[in-house]
């Protein structure tokens, strides 16, 4: 599998400065005044899969949540359960936050597939790696979830060399995991984290998720 070839029209680029409201205008020009730009794939899929990576350091949340506010785009994303324990919970779901609890199996997966099939707008985003520590591999959940409810994936990054951060494809997976992760890896070969050395190799670590009722955790 090779990433597609996109038509003019769907090309990423960079977001110009949003008009749609005053969140989106801050969050444009804090951006501008730090050096990030926000990338951005178009057309962008009312339903969909994104996974996010390089995920190494705390700061890459902050950065992706002012490209989120740039774009104005409408997602939820995952994030471990502790985070939602505290005080900042309430806005942390307002901005889209779903907690996970990934220490035990929760079924998330097939919450998930079902909120993308009864839902004309549902775009969820996955870290896959499932922690900033370096690991030997990506939970294959959002793999499963992106096949099952038949959506597309996005290739969302941060690239701390180029000072961008954004949606810059969208893919169809085929089902041929080895081919699909292979072309994903491709994607990111050029990405720089914040923390390189947290970063370890793209391919499915099925040997360490978790399964229930046949469909595997995130």
């Amino acid at each position: 599998m090779t990433l597609p070839q996109s038509p003019p029209d769907s090309r990423a680029g960079r977001v110009a400065p949003p008009a749609a409201s005053l969140r989106a205008r801050i969050a444009w020009r804090v951006q501008r005044a730090t050096g990030w730009s926000t990338i951005l794939a178009r057309p962008v899929p009312a339903r969909c899969v994104i996974v996010f990576f390089p995920h190494t350091s705390n700061w890459d949340f902050v950065v992706g949540l002012l490209a989120k506010w740039a774009i104005g785009l409408e997602v939820r994303w995952i994030a471990k359960d502790s985070l939602f324990g505290t005080p900042l919970a309430p806005l942390l779901r307002r901005w889209g936050g779903i907690p996970v609890n990934r220490r035990q199996r929760s079924g998330m997966v097939g919450r998930l597939c079902d909120a993308l099939a009864a839902n004309d707008t549902f775009r969820v985003v996955i870290a896959p790696e499932g922690t900033r520590s370096r690991t030997e591999g990506w939970k294959s959940g959002f793999y499963h979830l992106a096949l099952a409810a038949r959506v597309p994936l996005g290739l969302a990054y941060i690239d701390y060399r180029r000072r961008e951060v954004g949606i810059g494809a969208w893919i169809r997976l085929t089902g041929d995991a080895a081919a699909d992760m292979a072309a994903i890896a491709g994607f990111y070969r050029d990405k720089a984290a914040r923390r390189p050395d947290r970063v370890g190799p793209i391919r499915l670590d099925d040997a360490g998720a978790q399964r229930e009722n046949g469909r595997t955790a995130p």
